[in-house]
């Protein structure tokens, strides 16, 4: 797993995030940012995007199988939004 902070990607808007993840050949992005799909035009990306609904660690990390799924299952360009289970 790659972070956007390791990559020195942190500084970076989203446009301009999604642009380099695409032309440094990634094909996915997890991310919590519930409100990319109405900042960005996603049309046309080759990118796929995961968006976690819940930015709380010790809740997504009881539900690894979940995100793993989720990953397993996207294609090139899916918008793809998942909830976790409340314990």
């Amino acid at each position: 797993m790659t972070t956007a902070y390791s990559l020195g990607w942190h500084e970076l808007r989203n446009g301009e995030l999604l642009a380099k993840a695409e032309a440094d050949g990634y094909t996915a992005l997890i991310t919590t940012d519930q409100n990319l799909r109405y900042q960005q035009n996603l049309s046309g990306r080759t990118l796929a995007i995961l968006v976690l609904l819940n930015t709380n660690w010790r809740l997504i990390s009881r539900h690894v199988d979940l995100v793993t799924e989720a990953v397993d299952a996207l294609t090139p360009g899916a918008y793809v939004e998942i909830a976790f289970p409340n314990p």
